[in-house]
């Protein structure tokens, strides 16, 4: 089965801090908010352990998820000193995720033990600000709950000049903190992994919209250059990062981008093997006065698909003197009806057989508007008797009997694409690239693939479970099918490192806000192994209550022994599941293979098992079981063949530019494509998307 590319993602090592500013300049007076006057969510005011500042504290209750809000006015934007006063009666860390803004700025700050209730500390941390209301919130992430809370001090601190931002606070894929080689700056520096795409990302805050000069203290004791890509909220610009003769000599290199008001994203990342140099800090100035030239006019607007009910549109990209563009806004007539970051757009909603007429403009980073484009006419199709996309075709799957049937009671075959880990590729999941695998692709269905561990839903479960939201929303417009995909693997036992826990809060919210959508699957669990039938049974007879609990309708899909093989790859078969099923109404059993390693042994596996228990390949390949090397599509080809004989649903591995041959894209195509057509499809790429695009039987 697909193993994990043992790829690292580090979140920043430190305990706050987005971003960190080193020297502050003069700051209001601190502004004291009390807890007791917050917004609370699952807490309640009390009175009762002495030592408090105000009229209380608040004490929240013991699960994940409680919070409190605080709302303080900033006299203008900087950076923020924000100390929070608490007490921790208790023997254990009580964590708690702090956001300002709604943005993620401490994972799990440590709230460790004070020694009583009636002892008091403050927890102190900095964060950027902006001018007027900022709110910040204080989130439980453990099942503990938070410390009781007595206030918060807010500080403001403005920043007129450059600010710094150490590299060791920032947002590291690929890369460690150091602190072995002397000279720098801060707590460390950042050693990037020696591989392309390696990165550190700042979020860097601008008062107002404007040219500003990026400046990078780095070292790099090799006589190689080691050249980044330097993004800025996504456009971007190669620098190069010659030599410096030793590890301890540190230089600068610098970049002028375009700043927009607010939050900025500033990403460095390696574009060759040999990863980038050891990155000290970021210094960020304004240079110069705000940037009021106008993109070029988008060129050649064109459609380049339609269904009934939508119309695809794409262009030639503009040109702006800040060096990036910042979005794309397509009109019909004087209504906007589509906003994009790429040169693709979909407009949804329409009626079948209608003729729209469209304009294109583009916008800066300063908010700078070009001219329209020429204009571009498209019809939509005829309707057809079930409807344009897959999920009005078909509306609420369910299981019925042995397969997958539609809200009419057929039965169905659905075929498409299951993203890679979210946490590597979600550039490869953008608004264009979706676009591609509805209408150009045709796929039935998108299968979201959210690692646990591997970096994913472990290291921050909000962020990823925001992203695992997004992406169902994404799926839903398109009209396409969504696979949730708890895409537990190493380790392969269900009940470790409490996973089941975990999933129970993650699917509880994900049934409790998506339940009344009709395009949804649950995997409950993507490739168990090491361990027997029975336990993954077990799992499944706790996690299945809790998701039926808030859905009672979506069907749910889940893991067999042995990498999801029904047991074939560890000396077993079907048998296990067919004698002893997991109790439980409209649920799926998920079979994966890979072809160049699976041969005939796991083929009539499914084929016997497909005729006594209700299967869906949740995942496949035409390589070996690691998604790389030479395919093998004449036994692929046998594959589909008897799900297609079978009507046994599928979904290819993989939808992203990863190296591996499994892969649909060459490397470097996410996150601006061409993703549509066959241009940048590897040779598994085109012979997958031919078969998704076979005509369905609806």
């Amino acid at each position: 089965m697909h193993r994990s590319p043992r790829l690292i993602l580090l979140a920043a090592a430190c305990l706050a801090l987005l971003p960190a500013v080193t020297a502050l300049p003069a700051a209001a007076a601190p502004s004291r908010l009390e807890a007791e006057n917050a917004t609370i969510s699952q807490g309640v005011v009390e009175s009762n352990h002495a030592g408090y500042s105000g009229a209380g504290f608040v004490n929240g209750d013991n699960l994940a998820g409680s919070y409190v809000e605080w709302t303080f006015n900033a006299p203008a934007a900087g950076t923020a000193t924000l100390s929070l006063g608490y007490a921790n009666g208790a023997t254990a860390n009580r964590p708690s995720d702090i956001s300002v803004n709604g943005v993620l700025v401490a994972d799990d700050r440590a709230f460790n033990p004070t020694g009583a209730w009636s002892t008091w500390a403050t927890s102190t941390l900095t964060a950027p600000v902006v001018a007027g209301p900022n709110t910040v919130r204080a989130t439980s992430a453990g099942a503990g709950g938070n410390p009781n809370w007595d206030y918060l001090d807010a500080e403001v601190a403005t920043t007129p000049g450059g600010n710094e931002y150490q590299a060791e606070d920032a947002t590291i894929t690929q890369g460690v903190v150091e602190s072995n080689h002397a000279g720098f700056t801060g707590r460390g520096f950042v050693n990037y992994d020696n591989v392309t795409g390696s990165a550190v990302e700042f979020t860097v805050n601008a008062a107002t919209a404007g040219n500003a000069t990026l400046t990078f203290r780095y070292a790099n004791g090799t006589t190689v250059n080691r050249p980044l890509s330097i993004s800025v909220n996504g456009g971007a610009q190669t620098k190069d990062f010659p030599g410096t003769g030793a590890w301890t000599t540190w230089q600068e290199a610098s970049v002028t981008a375009a700043l927009n008001a607010g939050a900025n994203t500033v990403r460095a990342g390696a574009t060759t093997a040999n990863g980038g140099p050891n990155l000290d800090r970021l210094t960020v100035s304004v240079a110069g006065p705000p940037d009021t030239v106008k993109p070029t006019v988008p060129g050649s607007p064109r459609s380049t698909a339609t269904t009934s009910n939508s119309i695809t549109l794409a262009w030639d990209a503009s040109t702006d003197d800040s060096g990036s563009v910042r979005d794309y806004r397509v009109r019909e007539g004087d209504t906007v009806v589509a906003t994009v970051t790429g040169t693709t757009a979909t407009v949804t909603g329409l009626a079948a057989s209608s003729t729209h007429t469209y304009t294109v403009t583009a916008r800066d980073p300063s908010g700078n508007e070009s001219d329209r484009s020429a204009a571009v006419t498209a019809t939509t199709q005829p309707g057809t008797p079930g409807g344009g996309t897959p999920v009005e075709a078909n509306g609420q799957l369910r299981v019925c009997g042995l397969k997958l049937c539609n809200e009419n009671g057929k039965q169905i075959q659905l075929r498409g694409m299951s993203s890679h880990g979210i946490q590597w590729y979600n550039q490869c999941l953008n608004t264009a690239s979706l676009n591609a695998l509805a209408t150009d692709w045709k796929a039935d269905v998108l299968r979201i693939s959210m690692y646990i561990q591997d970096g994913g839903y472990e290291s921050n479960p909000r962020q990823f479970t925001d992203r695992v939201h997004n992406l169902i929303e994404q799926a839903t417009s398109r009209g396409m099918y969504a696979i949730v995909d708890w895409h537990m693997l190493d380790p392969g036992d269900p009940f470790a490192r409490d996973m089941l826990t975990k999933a129970k809060t993650f699917f509880t919210e994900i049934a409790q806000r998506h339940n009344n959508k009709k395009n949804l699957l649950y995997e409950i669990m993507n490739e168990p192994s090491g361990v027997p039938w029975s336990r993954i049974r077990d799992y499944a007879h706790q996690i299945i209550p809790t998701i039926r609990a808030n859905d009672p309708d979506t069907p749910i899909l889940v893991g067999t022994r042995g990498w999801s093989s029904l047991g074939v790859s560890e000396s077993s078969n079907e048998s296990e599941v067919v004698n002893n099923p997991v109790n439980a109404t409209n649920i799926m059993y998920t079979f994966h293979f890979y072809a160049a390693s699976h041969g005939t042994e796991y083929l009539e596996t499914l084929s016997r098992a497909a005729d006594r228990i209700p299967v869906f390949v949740t995942e496949f390949g035409t390589q070996n079981y690691l998604g790389e090397d030479a395919n093998d599509f004449a036994m692929s080809q046998r594959y589909l063949d008897l799900m297609a004989q079978k009507k046994i649903s599928w979904v290819n591995w993989n939808y992203s530019d990863d190296h591996r041959s499994g892969a649909v894209f060459t490397t470097g195509t996410c996150p601006n494509g061409p993703f549509a057509g066959t241009s940048r499809l590897k040779e598994a790429g085109k012979w997958v998307r031919d078969r998704v695009r076979l005509p369905d039987d609806f």
